[in-house]
C-alpha cells in the first residue's frame, strides 16, 4: 500500500500563501470585469463574492446576530454595530481637514467633503436635479415613483426611506434623546437639535443667492428658492391645485375636508387656518394694523384763467 507523502510545512505555508493570493486576485478581478455570479433568490441582486451574498441575505430573513448591550438595537453586520456604539460612546474618528467636522463613519466624512468639493456627479433623470451622493439620488427618485417600501407597524404610515421610518418610531415611544444645553429642550433628531440652535445664537448660515435673504435651516431656503423659480412640486390629489409648500398644500386640504380647528372665542366662529383666526380678531379689537397715508389731491388750473 502506497501513501501520500506529507507536504513539509515550508511548502504547506507557501502553498497556503499561494492560494489566499489566488483568491484575492479573483475578487479584485471582479471589480474591474463587473462579474456578480451570486445572486440572491428572492431579489435578484448580484454580488462579487459569497460572504456579501449570505449577508444580504440577512436582509430579508430578518436575521440579526449582533445586538448592542446597551439599547439592545440588532444588526446584521458586526462593523454596522461597531459604528453604532459610537452613538453612545460619542466617538468620532473621522475629522474633515476643512471644516474640522468630525463624524462617526468615514463614509459619512466622504459624502460630506462633496459639500465642499461642490461636487454633484448624480443627476435624477426626471427633474435634472443634481445631488453629492448616488444614495441622495435613489431616495430622491422615490418622490417621482410615489415608492415607500418602508412601513409603520404601529399608525400603519409608510415612508420612502427607512430612516424616516425610524425617526417616526419616537413619535410613537416618546423618545427625544437629545438635549438643548442651553434651554434644556429635547429633541426625537440631532439634526433638529441643530437647526434648533439657531434660535439661540441668531445664526442664520444658509443665503439666497438671487435676493440675499438669509435662513436659518437648509430647507427654508429650498421652499423659498420655489419663490423665485416657480417650482410647485405638492399637487392637491381632489382638485390639482399645485403648491410650493407642503404645509400649504395641508393647510389647503381643509378646504375639501371642512376640517376648521380654530375658533374664535368672542363669537365662536371657526376657522380652517390660525392666521386666518387671528386676521378676524381684528373685527373685535378693531386693531388696524396696515394704514394708508392720505394722499394730497393737487387740481389742475382752469385753462381759461387770465390774470
Amino acid at each position: 500500500m502506497k501513501f501520500m507523502k506529507t507536504p513539509s510545512p515550508h511548502k504547506e505555508e507557501e502553498y497556503m500563501s499561494r492560494h489566499s493570493e489566488e483568491k484575492t486576485f479573483d475578487k479584485n478581478m471582479k471589480v474591474h470585469t463587473g462579474e456578480r455570479p451570486y445572486k440572491c433568490e428572492i431579489c435578484d441582486k448580484n454580488f462579487t463574492q459569497k460572504s456579501h451574498l449570505n449577508q444580504h441575505t440577512k436582509v430579508h430573513t430578518g436575521e440579526r446576530d449582533y445586538k448592542c448591550e446597551i439599547c439592545l438595537k440588532q444588526f446584521t453586520r458586526r462593523h454596522h454595530l461597531i459604528q453604532h456604539g459610537r452613538v453612545h460612546t460619542g466617538e468620532r474618528p473621522y475629522k474633515c481637514e476643512i471644516c474640522f467636522k468630525q463624524f462617526t463613519q468615514k463614509s459619512t466624512l466622504n459624502h460630506h467633503m462633496t459639500g465642499h468639493s461642490g461636487e454633484t456627479p448624480y443627476q435624477c433623470d426626471i427633474c435634472l436635479k443634481q445631488f453629492t451622493i448616488k444614495r441622495n439620488l435613489k431616495n430622491h427618485i422615490k418622490s417621482h415613483t410615489g415608492e415607500r417600501p418602508y412601513k409603520c407597524e404601529i399608525c400603519l404610515k409608510r415612508f420612502s426611506q427607512h430612516g424616516t421610518l425610524s425617526t417616526h418610531l419616537k413619535v410613537h415611544t416618546g423618545e427625544r434623546p437629545y438635549e438643548c444645553e442651553t434651554c434644556l429642550k429635547r429633541f426625537s433628531r440631532h439634526i433638529t437639535l441643530n437647526n434648533h440652535m439657531t434660535v439661540h445664537t441668531g445664526e442664520r448660515p444658509h443665503k439666497c443667492e438671487i435676493c440675499l435673504r438669509q435662513f436659518t435651516r437648509k430647507y427654508s431656503l429650498n421652499e423659498h428658492m420655489r419663490s423665485h423659480n416657480g417650482e410647485r412640486p405638492y399637487e392637491c390629489e381632489i382638485c390639482l391645485k399645485r403648491f410650493s409648500q407642503h404645509g400649504t398644500l395641508n393647510k389647503h386640504l381643509k378646504v375639501h375636508t371642512g376640517k376648521r380647528p380654530y375658533e374664535c372665542e368672542t363669537c365662536l366662529k371657526r376657522f380652517s387656518q390660525h392666521i386666518t383666526l387671528n386676521n378676524h380678531m381684528r373685527v373685535h379689537t378693531g386693531e388696524k394694523p396696515y394704514t394708508v397715508e392720505p394722499r394730497l389731491s393737487v387740481r389742475a388750473p382752469d385753462q381759461g384763467y387770465d390774470g
